[in-house]
């Protein structure tokens, strides 16, 4: 199936006296012969012309919120349709998405095949006007991307690229065109790490935020802050201070935790390591620096600079508006804010009853779940989602084609949450383990 429907490639040449095509997408410039296929197993060569094996192939669309992605200063709680394909420039040892990743270890039952109309009609169908390009990284879609995000942007759907970047300038000139806003990890300032572990180079990664940064596009920066790794200090303070140079004071930057996955078993990342990061990143002048995938309370919100006013709340993926007027401004001092858009708040509940409970409860491992629905008939379908032990509950509708929902623990005494669905609705919930991690059925 993953060769089928190929499609001629963008970015590549064909070397006559080596009778190779040449790959320029990313900075490896994969050379193959025929028959051959690149490092990231999604683009070859056949017949001496370049293909790309993955256009329109996905891993299944999920409703998730903004900050999923690590981006907090762009409508704050806003819905997004997150898509992910399959296959990666980069092959890094801790990868929580290695079995779609890493193509040798695809389970073809998890890929999805979607046309461009269709990502952004599911889009509209279901009231968002965000399209995320994330999970395994979008470098390797560029052709799908580039032209579904000009089909979204044209029907008013902003798009969201979250990447490793590690891409060339030419690919990545024709992304700042159709790309609203940019979720740039940076696995490490440290050059060895980025050799031995993602099997890439640090400089051109560099090299593709500063473009980014010289555009008018939205920007931020996180970094999986990976135990025994680059959990360091100089690591930290050597990222912050690079930001500060480079792009300015102003852009967020998130330090993100860590869990053991694919062939990387230390654990997760402590909450101390990630306090000192971010004390390290402050202190090196960055203004706005969030903690990321760790479920506490004040390592989030967005603070005035000015005079300290809390302006949004965080707690995991869940967003309030405490501090800010209708125009973005604080309300105790009146200082502009960094926040574009408006704070979005979840949404509400209209249906008073369910034909069926299913109840979930957090643990120390597990508080972030994926809700997938079954197939069914029904054009729309409906959940309450009750937290408990507030009785706070959100309603949400899911309609044409969209299937997955994530959902994740909303307070620091919330012990779990109850699902109510209509009797005809049945769900697998999987565990999440990082807010960038797509759990796949087995």
């Amino acid at each position: 199936m993953l060769k089928n429907d190929k499609k001629i490639a963008n970015y590549w040449k064909f070397l006559p006296s080596e009778k190779k095509v040449e790959c320029h997408l990313c900075p490896r410039n994969c050379k193959l012969k025929n028959g051959q296929d690149g490092f990231c197993r999604v683009r070859g060569n056949t017949d001496d012309v370049f293909y790309t094996y993955n256009f329109g192939k996905s891993i299944e669309a999920t409703v998730e919120t903004i900050e999923t992605e690590a981006v907090y200063h762009f409508r704050p709680g806003a819905r997004i349709l997150s898509l992910g394909n399959i296959g990666c420039m980069m092959a890094c040892s801790f990868c929580q998405n290695w079995q779609t990743s890493q193509v040798k270890h695809l389970d073809i039952k998890n890929v999805k095949k979607y046309t461009p109309q269709e990502v952004v009609d599911m889009a509209l169908s279901n009231h968002i006007d965000i399209i995320s390009w994330t999970y395994n990284d979008p470098v390797v879609w560029q052709e799908f991307v580039v032209e579904t995000s000009k089909l979204a942007q044209a029907n008013g759907i902003k798009t969201l690229y979250k990447s490793a970047l590690y891409i060339t300038a030419e690919p990545l000139a024709e992304l700042i065109e159709c790309i609203d806003i940019f979720s740039i990890s940076l696995k490490s300032m440290n050059a060895e790490v980025y050799r031995k572990v993602t099997k890439g180079r640090l400089q051109p990664v560099l090299d593709a935020i500063q473009q980014i940064a010289k555009s008018d596009r939205h920007l931020e920066i996180s970094q999986l802050i990976v135990t025994g790794l680059n959990d360091n200090e100089e690591d930290a303070t050597k990222t912050a201070r690079w930001i500060v140079k480079n792009l300015g004071q102003e852009i967020p930057l998130h330090f993100v935790a860590y869990h053991p996955a694919f062939r990387y078993t230390q654990p997760r990342t402590s909450t101390e390591k990630l306090l000192t990061a971010r004390n390290l990143a402050l202190k090196e002048g960055i203004k706005y620096c969030y903690l990321g995938n760790i479920y506490h309370d004040n390592v989030s919100n967005t603070i005035c600079e000015n005079c300290g006013n809390m302006l949004v709340q965080r707690f995991g993926l869940t967003v309030h508006n405490r501090g800010l007027d209708d125009n973005n401004n604080c309300k105790k001092c009146g200082c502009k804010s960094p926040i574009v858009g408006k704070v979005e708040d979840e949404p509400k509940k209209n249906k008073t009853t369910s034909d069926k409970i299913i109840h979930f409860d957090w643990d120390d491992e597990i508080k972030s779940i994926h809700i997938v629905l079954d197939k069914g008939d029904a054009m729309a379908r409906q959940l309450i989602i009750t937290r408990i032990p507030s009785k706070n509950a959100t309603q949400y509708e899911m309609n044409q084609g969209v299937d997955r929902l994530i959902i994740s623990k909303s307070q620091t005494d919330e012990t779990g949450i109850q699902i109510g669905l209509d009797n005809e609705t049945e769900i697998q919930i999987l565990p999440v383990l990082d807010r960038a991690h797509f759990p796949v059925i087995n």
